[in-house]
């Protein structure tokens, strides 16, 4: 890649080396580039020009490309050898025009903010667009010269238009050079304008005046034209981790470094399973949570002292109760909750199909004896017990120092749920703390 000056010493064209053949990919990767190809598209009057072109380009026949204001050169060369010079003619911007586009530029110091830094931000673009300014390629603006002797677009323009948009994926401010301005130049230029801005600005405040806002229609107008939102990103491996809180710093009168990182912690955890629902399901009902049942979710792994005494005092549960009900959390969030507190007449067509699947769930021979009260069938003296579920599932419990707690997850089979509270262990639950 190099540079080079007219004979005024300001920047005047580049060369970039020629690329490689590229597989297995699209051309125009960035919106840049897709904005550039679709003018091309727009433009070109034979579809298979531009289809030729991108073969061309796609095998590595585009030579070294110039890129100067007005117009993008290379020597394409055809599956047989024969090179071609190919240019494509770019319309420059004029003086008024630049000086808008650098007076959009100055008013929102974010747009500012990100070309000093390197980066060319495709809301400029559009924000120049409302003001009249077309950085980007319109219909008819590409227009087309080759030494094959093709009026229109032929597969050596369309191959180089193919190029330069692989090139506008490394480098957006190549849309300003074939505009007119050298990246130099133009953040030259910028930095002074923005210096006079930043000092007529505070002048203003000094003399009581208002700046300006934007004006309302054009905001609301240019809402069609913004590119689209990027794509979700996948789920982290693992929830994120809070900094540390309890540092060698006295906290603040009031504060409990402990219960606010854990507080932190929950928070994180809690947000990646949302995450999760979303990704997997692509909809999260909206469902809120009690006090009382995020105060189960909260002891999940919470250190011993304080932070466990305050929360089995919220959740009015106290300490044995909500060791409990964390167990009943890992089989399976507020729906366990739900099993674990609530005891429920089952009636009807439920109860039918409650004792169809404990009758068909053994031989007769083998079926246990129940002593049913509620929603609840427990063996006597077994020391195990199942819980139906409103949603007909039923979960294990087993008997532990003379009260009972959840020995797994539901099962839609009795027999398996039962065999789980025999074994103290069951299917894996739907909710992690």
């Amino acid at each position: 890649m190099s540079d080079y000056d007219d004979e005024h010493g300001r920047a005047a064209g580049r060369t970039l080396a020629a690329l490689p053949p590229v597989h297995g990919r699209g051309f125009a990767q960035s919106w840049w580039g897709r904005a550039w190809l679709q003018a091309l598209e727009d433009a070109a009057l034979d579809g298979a020009a531009v289809k030729a072109g991108r073969r061309l380009a796609r095998a590595g026949g585009v030579g070294a490309v110039t890129v100067r204001p007005g117009r993008v050169t290379a020597v394409v060369r055809d599956p047989g050898g024969a090179a071609h010079r190919a240019d494509v003619l770019v319309p420059e911007l004029s003086e008024e025009e630049w000086r808008r586009f650098l007076d959009v530029t100055v008013e929102q110091a974010g747009h500012m903010a990100a070309l000093l830094d390197g980066e060319l931000p495709p809301l400029l673009v559009e924000d120049a667009a409302v003001g009249g300014v077309e950085l980007l390629p319109g219909l008819g603006d590409l227009e087309p010269e080759c030494d094959c002797g093709t009026w229109d677009h032929c597969g050596h323009t369309a191959a180089l238009c193919h190029q330069v948009a692989r090139l506008l994926d490394e480098d957006p401010f190549l849309l300003l050079l074939m505009r007119g301005r050298g990246k130099d130049a133009f953040l030259a230029e910028l930095h002074v304008r923005g210096t006079a801005s930043r000092t007529k600005d505070s002048t203003s405040v000094a003399g009581g005046s208002v700046a300006r806002g934007v004006d309302a229609a054009e905001a609301w107008a240019a809402g069609d034209i913004l590119p689209g939102l990027p794509e979700l990103p996948g789920l982290p491996q693992a929830p994120g981790a809070p900094p540390s809180l309890t540092a060698a710093t006295a906290p603040a009168p009031g504060i409990d470094p402990v219960a606010l990182e854990h507080l932190a912690g929950r928070t994180a955890v809690e947000a990646y399973r949302l995450l999760a629902v979303v990704l997997r399901s692509g909809a999260w009902d909206g469902t809120a949570r009690t006090a009382a049942q995020d105060a189960v979710r909260l002891a999940c792994g919470a250190p011993s002292g304080d932070v466990v005494a305050r929360l089995a005092e919220g959740s009015g549960r106290g300490r044995q109760g909500l060791a409990t009900a964390v167990r009943a959390w890992h089989a399976g969030g507020v729906a366990a909750l739900a099993v674990l507190d609530e005891e429920w007449q089952v009636e009807g067509v439920a109860l039918a199909r409650a004792r169809a699947a404990l009758e068909a769930a053994w031989e007769p021979d083998e079926r246990p004896e129940f002593h049913s009260s509620g929603n609840r069938w427990t063996v006597p003296g077994g020391g195990v017990q199942l819980r139906l579920g409103r949603d007909g599932r039923w979960w294990p419990y087993r008997e532990e120092a003379g009260h009972w707690a959840p020995a797994g997850g539901p099962d839609a089979d009795p027999a398996t749920a039962l065999a789980a509270a025999r074994l103290g262990t069951g299917p894996e639950g739907e909710e992690d703390c």
